[in-house]
């Protein structure tokens, strides 16, 4: 079942109430994932809230299966939520949580029961019938409330920041479950993130928003290496901007550093986005001289802040040895990955 904008705008307030949404297009094709990332404050989760019918859209059409369904509740387009705080009953076991909706909706209770079964099955909480939720950790709470929105049986499974209250480790492994999940059962998905690691580990497409604008959209990999704007360049990865300027030869010069861009671009001056893993260090030039300010040991790669003469520099350095020190002086140059022009 495909989800599709049309011109859809969204105010709150009266006619003279600036727009939060400005009048996007987009379409999320069936059996797929998309994710729509930006930072706070830029529409995503108004944007989600109207597909799941909670917002209704100051002017425009939504479409889920090629079905207008702008008019409609929530309970008429069989679409399901997952919620950021999961929205659990606490006084409700794991099984009668999982059940709620279908116990709303007069199922049967054996037929509920063993649907709830179902569903618990595919997030793996077998065992867990009889549990109350402060008995659970957070991530087998992120799956009881997963096991809920999946017994609907859903045509649209929609994601508002499932994975923000984990820790690292069960943030990577349940964005992990979710994409297996996703793919297995071929549900159409979308996903609201800010974490751009967590948007390109789960997307087959994504949209980035920007003030209630569609600054970019596309696959994880066009969105990382090609992005269209200084902001896209900026969000995705923390890449940091330089400014510099297209030869005539169509070259582009960064400092004393001569990159060749990924697509033809006019003269003059443009802005190089770098991300912090495309910079290698050597003892000795040529390249960019830059003196060590702070260094961060993590195991497997260091973290360096460098003064140069384009600035302060992030650098994510893969080798933990030797370990750099403040006040060393290096040479920095550029690896075609993690590098990308932008018009100025």
């Amino acid at each position: 079942m495909s989800i599709q904008f049309l011109a859809i705008t969204k105010r709150y307030g009266g006619p003279k109430a600036p727009l939060v949404i400005h009048g996007i297009d987009f379409t999320v094709p069936t059996g797929t994932l998309t994710t729509i990332l930006g930072p706070s404050g830029c529409g995503k989760t108004t944007v989600l809230r109207m597909i799941a019918g909670l917002e209704s859209p100051t002017s425009g059409e939504i479409l889920i299966d090629g079905v207008d369904v702008t008019a409609l509740g929530p309970a008429e387009r069989n679409v399901s939520m997952v919620f950021q705080s999961y929205a659990l009953f606490p006084h409700m076991s794991v099984l009668d949580n999982v059940r709620y909706g279908l116990t709303v909706s007069k199922v049967p209770a054996h037929e509920a029961t063993r649907r709830a079964h179902e569903a618990m099955g595919l997030v793996g909480l077998q065992g867990y019938d009889t549990r109350l939720p402060s008995e659970l950790s957070g991530g087998q709470q992120q799956r009881v409330a997963l096991a809920r929105s999946l017994v609907l049986e859903p045509r649209v499974l929609l994601f508002d920041e499932p994975l923000s209250n984990l820790d690292a480790r069960l943030r990577r492994s349940m964005r992990e479950e979710i994409r297996a999940l996703q793919q297995r059962l071929k549900l159409t998905v979308a996903y609201v993130t800010h974490d751009q690691n967590e948007a390109l580990a789960v997307s087959d497409e994504i949209i980035v928003m920007d003030v209630g604008r569609i600054a970019q959209r596309g696959t994880p990999q066009a969105l990382y290496e090609r992005p269209a704007s200084e902001f896209v360049a900026g969000f995705m990865g923390e890449a940091m901007l330089f400014d510099g300027e297209v030869r005539g030869d169509g070259t582009v010069a960064l400092g004393p550093i001569t990159l060749r861009p990924r697509q033809p671009l006019a003269a003059g001056a443009v802005r190089v986005a770098v991300r912090p893993e495309a910079w290698r260090l050597s003892p000795q030039g040529p390249g960019i001289e830059a003196v060590v300010q702070k260094s961060a040991y993590l195991g497997s790669v260091q973290e360096l802040t460098l003064l140069s003469p384009l600035g302060a520099i992030f650098v994510v350095w893969p080798e933990p040895e030797p370990l750099l020190t403040a006040g060393q002086h290096v040479w920095l140059n550029l690896s075609g990955h993690g590098v990308s022009v932008v018009p100025r």
